[in-house]
């Protein structure tokens, strides 16, 4: 630890400030529900279990359980110097109420899942940050237990409302990406409109047949995107009738979602998706000094104070916990990402197409532990599009058109990342079991799998989570790498996924599905190919696609 001041600290607000500010007489407090006595964080106007709308303050022991932890070795923020120990510990009183925190005057070493820490503040200006040590003599707890065990997302589903689907309204009729490297400076709108115009020639359409535009986010911050609807409606004058842009939403891939849902409804005939990410080029301006990097003195966040400044630790956390449960291990992660290189490999516009070795990947440098630099998706510069087409049109499409059989989206967990499911990336459990409840294939069916992987620990969580492998089996499954590759049970990521192609957000993914359902995949291509599965995002409320060739 660094005698500097951290930042950024958290921004003090009418919710927040008796939670950041109670270190000042050395107590921790929570917010109280008066109705049904239960603990509340994030503090919230209602109670999560009752309802109620009377809420108040309790003062905890500041004693809790180690719920899992990461030693960072990548990320710094001032004050705060890495390598430091990110966790998150479950208060005595009530383990559902999960904390990120640091944990000081212990090494990596000393630590266990489980065991007792106590609360020790650290005053920064006007903030007092919750940071623990462990307990002395060393004892144990009861570690906290899954809000919905991740077996039984499936009970909690909501049934179909009506029996007609949305999906089979629409197909998609057209993809195309742009150029794809490091660093290529060049304008992000300049990516975006290359991807749009590949996508749309590829469907047999002009733009003046574009009567609708959907992306994600909908904004430029940090290299995150090209600026979203309005930008390039700016630039090519579409005048469409229908648009769809923001976070909130399925994932990355929820602009494809939301576009099949426009045309279900008759707003629009032919909508363009599409997602650009300029994060290397953004990057490299930043260090030459021509951009300033986003952020502030101070964060809404929960976890930024504590130096958790990435989804990284986030699902680092997790990770451990899955290898803590079920005897998961780094080489299960490795296998995803050695398949992800071989792949990449037949693939001549992925980034990385170098050989890679188990050895390789045991030895690349720590990111934050269990993931090394291999376990992580790679910055890029790049833009995907996809046109979503009304399904009456595609008999008049120069392509085979790629129909969607179900879609899942429902969220059932916990929408703040630490308090949500314990041993697999958030947001993905719940929606794995919607998607499954539109359709009456099974996993058996699927012929390819295109499985978000902006760390392979997602990956894996969205294999247990669509049923390729069992709840806690995927250190089985995965081994040796037979089960995923192009002629295993369940060919996996086939054109290098974000690992190893390039970070695309997701919509990559799609793209790929695509082409393996049309059969254009080259040297990649998966024999017969006609069902996919395509997931997107996680942490963040998520997506999951199920298509299908057409005739």
């Amino acid at each position: 630890m660094s005698g500097d001041t951290r930042m950024p600290l958290p921004q003090l607000t009418f919710d927040n400030e008796f939670f950041w500010t109670s270190g000042a007489d050395g107590v921790l407090r929570v917010q109280q529900c008066r109705a049904c006595s239960a603990l509340i964080h994030p503090p919230q106007p209602v109670c999560r279990y009752c309802r109620g709308r009377d809420m108040g303050v309790r003062a905890v022991s500041g004693t809790a359980v180690l719920s899992a932890f990461t030693v960072n070795h990548r990320f710094s923020i001032p004050g705060l110097a890495a390598p430091y120990v990110v966790a998150q510990v479950a208060l005595m009183e009530d383990p559902r109420i999960r904390l990120t925190t640091n944990i000081i005057d212990a090494s990596a070493d000393e630590l266990e899942i489980g065991q007792l820490v106590e609360v020790v503040f650290e005053q920064n200006a006007d903030v007092y940050l919750p940071l623990f040590r462990p307990v002395s003599p060393k004892r144990f707890g009861t570690e906290p237990a899954d809000e919905i065990a991740p077996a039984d997302f499936g009970s909690h589903v909501r049934p179909m409302a009506r029996t007609e689907k949305f999906e089979d309204k629409s197909a998609i009729t057209g993809i195309g990406a742009s150029r794809l490297g490091r660093r290529l400076m060049v304008a992000p709108l300049s990516l975006t409109i290359e991807a749009c115009e590949a996508a749309v020639a590829d469907a047999g359409l002009t733009f003046a047949d574009i009567d609708g535009l959907s992306t994600y986010p909908g904004l430029d911050v940090a290299g995150m995107g090209e600026g979203g609807v309005t930008k390039l409606e700016g630039a090519l004058g579409l005048r469409p009738t229908w648009i769809n842009g923001g976070m909130d939403t399925f994932g990355p891939g929820g602009s494809v979602i939301a576009a099949m849902m426009a045309v279900a409804t008759g707003m629009a005939r032919h909508v363009l998706c599409f997602r650009t990410l300029w994060e290397a080029t953004f990057g490299q301006l930043v260090r030459e000094g021509r951009l300033t990097p986003p952020g502030g003195a101070r964060t809404d966040s929960w976890q930024m104070p504590f130096g958790a400044v990435s989804a990284a630790h986030t699902l680092a956390l997790n990770a451990q916990r899955h290898f803590h449960r079920y005897g998961t291990t780094r080489e299960t992660l490795g296998w995803i990402a050695l398949n992800q290189r071989a792949n990449a490999a037949l693939n001549p516009t992925a980034i990385y197409r170098d050989p890679m070795t188990m050895e390789d990947y045991l030895g690349a440098r720590m990111i934050t532990t269990p993931f090394g630099l291999y376990d992580c998706d790679v910055p890029c510069d790049g833009a995907v599009a996809v046109v979503v087409s009304a399904v009456d049109t595609v008999a008049d499409r120069p392509k085979p058109p790629v129909f969607v059989e179900a879609v899942g989206t429902q969220i059932i967990e916990r929408t703040d990342w630490d308090q949500t499911t314990l041993t697999h990336e958030p947001q993905v459990l719940g929606q794995a079991a919607h998607l499954w409840t539109r359709t009456s294939l099974r996993p058996a069916h699927v012929d390819v799998a295109e499985l978000y992987d902006g760390f392979t620990f997602n990956c894996l969580s969205w294999l247990e989570a669509l049923g390729f492998c069992g709840i806690g089996e995927a250190r089985d499954f995965l081994d040796g790498g037979s089960a995923i590759a192009r002629d295993g049970a369940i060919p996996l990521n086939t054109h290098g996924g974000q690992l190893s192609h390039g970070r695309t957000h997701g919509m990559g993914l799609v793209h790929e599905a695509v082409t393996q359902l049309r059969g254009e995949a080259g040297e990649r291509q998966v024999d017969d190919a006609r069902v996919a599965v395509v997931s997107s995002g996680g942490l963040t409320p998520s997506g999951v696609m199920l298509l299908r060739a057409g005739s």
